[in-house]
């Protein structure tokens, strides 16, 4: 099948691969010791740092690899996590909290 169009999510996911990609380079890491450490494949990290999970999908990591990989690293989610107003993510109007 042919590639998603980008709604928004995949260039989210890019930037958390290279935010991924940048922090563990800082922290002397290879690839296999942060997935090791954080109890994922190889594969399956290389591809978070590719912002895919597969060939023209956008990776979507859970919360518990999220969390798992900043606390290897020693870092805040929010240094992993691109901002909600990412350039190149659409916005969705924002809805009111019923009270």
């Amino acid at each position: 099948m042919g590639e998603q169009p980008d709604d928004g999510w995949a260039s989210f996911a890019r930037e958390f691969g290279i935010r991924l990609h940048r922090a563990r380079i800082e922290a002397a890491l290879t690839q296999e010791e942060l997935a090791y450490a954080a109890g994922l494949t190889r594969s399956h990290y290389q591809q978070l740092e590719k912002g895919l999970s597969r060939p023209g999908v956008a990776a979507n990591p859970s919360l518990r690899t999220i969390v798992a990989l900043a606390d290897v690293l020693g870092l805040p989610l929010d240094a992993l996590v691109p901002p909600l107003d990412h350039p190149g993510r659409e916005q969705r109007p924002r809805r009111g909290l019923a009270g």
